[in-house]
């Protein structure tokens, strides 16, 4: 499969820290890529320069066949970059369907008029069509969850990039929360995933990177990556 996304030599400085060192790899579209590593590993950092709400100090961002490198955010959204956030920040007053409106219309450049049926459907396939006129400031934490993947689906995303989203859930609440990432996968959407919940990231992916500090430690198969010295050295804190 020709690769959807792919970073060559990126890099990313604040002063004298680098943050993304020198980052290079492909994503195939269609495939789940799980991102690991420690807190400060650079692992958000390296979302936010996919998206474009931080610039690349050196290298190439490919996306789709071309060069996103300076493509400002908003563009890169209106592309097919999709992405949730790891601390959910819904807009309280507004109930769950106008925020999935907001997210629709802003994010594929379409009036109201012609989302108002996707945002029902993706209300369903996110199991939030129950609350659709609830606010979304009313919430539970896994409903949070799923306001963000949904808010993320509602533009339409070749790539969707998720950031700890089952993180805080209970095991029954992240397992629900699964089948409906796997869904979403197998209905063709490429994913990348940041999670330190590794079951469940495991249980999507077929690919796992993990980052250190900045670099790539190691990418491939998941059970390879986790079988490594190395990488349980560095992400299970295990001295082997």
């Amino acid at each position: 499969m020709p690769a959807i996304l792919s970073l060559k030599d990126v890099s990313k400085s604040f002063g004298a820290l680098t943050v993304t060192d020198s980052v290079t790899f492909d994503v195939p579209e269609g495939q789940a890529l799980g991102i690991i590593g420690p807190n400060g590993a650079g692992k958000s950092t390296l979302f936010n320069l996919i998206t474009g709400n931080l610039s690349a100090d050196k290298g190439r961002i490919e996306y789709d066949g071309r060069d996103v490198t300076k493509v400002p955010p908003m563009q890169r959204c209106l592309s097919g970059i999709g992405r949730s956030f790891q601390i959910p920040q819904p807009f309280d007053r507004l109930t769950v369907f106008e925020t999935l409106l907001v997210s629709a219309t802003h994010g594929r450049g379409a009036p109201e008029r012609e989302v108002e049926d996707d945002c029902a459907a993706i209300l369903e396939r996110t199991e939030l069509i129950g609350v659709a006129n609830r606010p979304s400031g009313t919430l539970t934490l896994l409903q949070r969850k799923r306001l963000e993947l949904a808010r993320a689906m509602a533009t339409r995303p070749k790539l969707l990039l998720l950031d700890e989203i089952a993180g805080g859930l209970t095991e029954g609440e992240c397992i629900a929360l699964v089948e409906t990432i796997r869904a979403i996968h197998a209905e063709g959407v490429t994913i990348i995933w940041i999670e330190h919940v590794l079951h469940a990231l495991t249980s999507v992916v077929e690919r796992l990177l993990v980052l250190d500090f900045g670099k790539i430690i190691g990418i491939g198969d998941p059970d390879e990556i986790m079988a490594s010295r190395e990488v349980r050295e560095i992400y299970l804190g295990i001295e082997i």
